[in-house]
């Protein structure tokens, strides 16, 4: 490092990750310019009730997700900020919606089951 010098407002050290972290905000800005010019009314007139939820938790947590990062880098701790609760909240109503979608996944999949089973059952092997 001698003869070495930075000229760089802050500490040399941190180079690789600011350049991780605007690498990564740049491919966010990227997808965010392929959702925005679809109307969230428009996007959501093609999905069913139980997708119209996951939009919208994923919406509401990559945007308080992203309001925790901008926290960080203002030198506020998101973990005693509002912020954290929100997340929380979120987390809880993606839970509720994963165990909706996994008993749905389970409804198809026994009735698929006990259709097979009752045509076994049928005398001569014919359906009913």
């Amino acid at each position: 490092m001698a003869g070495e010098e930075i000229n760089e407002d802050y500490p040399g050290e941190i180079h690789e990750y600011l350049s991780t972290f605007e690498n990564s905000t740049g491919a966010v800005d990227e997808m965010l310019k392929t959702v925005m010019p679809v109307s969230r009314n428009e996007l959501l007139q093609k999905l069913d009730p139980l997708e119209q939820a996951k939009v919208d938790l994923v919406s509401a947590y990559t945007l308080n997700s992203m309001f925790w990062v901008y926290l960080a880098t203002q030198g506020v701790n998101p973990k005693e900020h509002p912020v954290k609760q929100e997340l929380e909240r979120i987390r809880v109503y993606t839970n509720r919606v994963k165990e909706i979608t996994d008993k749905k996944k389970a409804g198809d999949l026994d009735r698929g089951v006990a259709s097979r089973g009752c045509c076994n059952k049928c005398p001569l092997g014919t359906k009913t």
